[in-house]
């Protein structure tokens, strides 16, 4: 029987590690939407952060290889091409028309759209059959699409634009964990270690947004007054010390979520994202100023309840199958 010490430790534990994960999850959702106020260039901001997380994950995977004195692998560029490429395209695309949404929608309204990546990912799971279908499926499809539907069906900063990058993002966002999880999957590659995927990820991440950057932002980046038409040092320093900040959050963000799951397990992940989305919402409803109805509230509720039921009967099959 497990000692009452350890067991308050071990709680008190993962209760860090999700305060951890919500410090940078939560935190770049709202630095990302108050940086988009003065800096209306989403998609170069994306970059930047590809590029400091790619820095980052090389200096992690330098000091990994010194602590343990093993090689960190390194994929060949026919495996990279191949079987990486998908997977950091849809990742991209996810994350840059995000960052992309928040010039016209509110937190709330994003942080509603987005949860909808769960219907998206169960759909792409099904199809790479990485999970067995049941009828329950249908109540979460329903409760969630119906959420969704309250929610936006009575908003009133509700923006069509941004609603369908969010939308879009989700749908793309369902294609991208599905893909990372079989990536991450395939022993043959030797990506499990998160830090791993993320170095390998970056570089195509980059040069697949790259081009949508240039034809929607590169002409006005290069004559705004906030980077390369700079006239004083100061605002330069600044542009550049706020965009570094979000990427060292993005970082953060992909280190937390990975030693979550690696302390605790993917599902206290899941339970844990369910309450974060409360948290985000309460949130930008206190502090930013997002305007919810009753029907938006019951909207948001009715789609917890189909994500917590999905929560719910991934435990149950999971132990069900694992007690066959």
């Amino acid at each position: 029987m497990a000692c009452p010490v350890s067991i308050i430790c071990r709680a008190l534990r993962n209760v860090g590690l999700v305060l951890f994960y919500y410090v940078f999850s939560i935190g770049i959702t709202f630095y990302n939407k108050w940086l988009m106020k003065g800096f209306h260039f989403p998609l170069f901001m994306t970059l930047v952060h590809l590029t400091i997380i790619f820095c980052l994950s090389a200096l992690t995977r330098c000091a990994m290889q010194c602590w343990t004195r093993k090689p960190r692998v390194t994929l060949g560029w026919k495996e990279y091409l191949y079987k990486v490429a998908p997977t950091a395209l849809a990742t991209a695309l996810d994350i840059g028309l995000s960052n992309w949404s928040f010039l016209f929608i509110t937190i709330s309204l994003y942080t509603m759209t987005k949860s909808s990546a769960v219907l998206f990912i169960l759909f792409f799971s099904l199809v790479f059959k990485l999970e067995e279908p049941n009828p329950f499926l249908i109540l979460v499809v329903l409760l969630i699409a119906s959420g969704l539907f309250m929610f936006t069906l009575k908003s009133t900063q509700f923006n069509l634009e941004g609603f369908i990058m969010v939308l879009l993002a989700s749908f793309i966002g369902g294609i991208r964990w599905t893909l990372t999880q079989v990536l991450m999957q395939k022993a043959e590659l030797g990506l499990q270690n998160p830090i791993d995927t993320m170095y390998h990820l970056q570089p195509l991440m980059f040069l697949g947004l790259f081009p949508l950057f240039v034809l929607n932002e590169g002409l006005g980046l290069s004559t705004t007054e906030k980077l390369f038409r700079v006239s004083e040092l100061q605002p330069l320093l600044y542009s550049l010390l706020t965009l570094s900040v979000g990427g060292t959050l993005a970082f953060g963000l992909g280190f937390s979520e990975f030693l979550l799951v690696s302390r605790t397990s993917s599902l206290t992940l899941s339970i844990a994202g369910i309450f974060k989305e409360v948290c985000t919402l309460l949130l930008a409803v206190g502090f930013m100023g997002d305007k919810m109805s009753m029907v938006n509230w019951l909207g948001f509720v009715v789609c917890l309840s189909g994500i917590s039921l999905h929560v719910g009967l991934k435990t149950y099959y999971s132990k069900a199958s694992f007690g066959s």
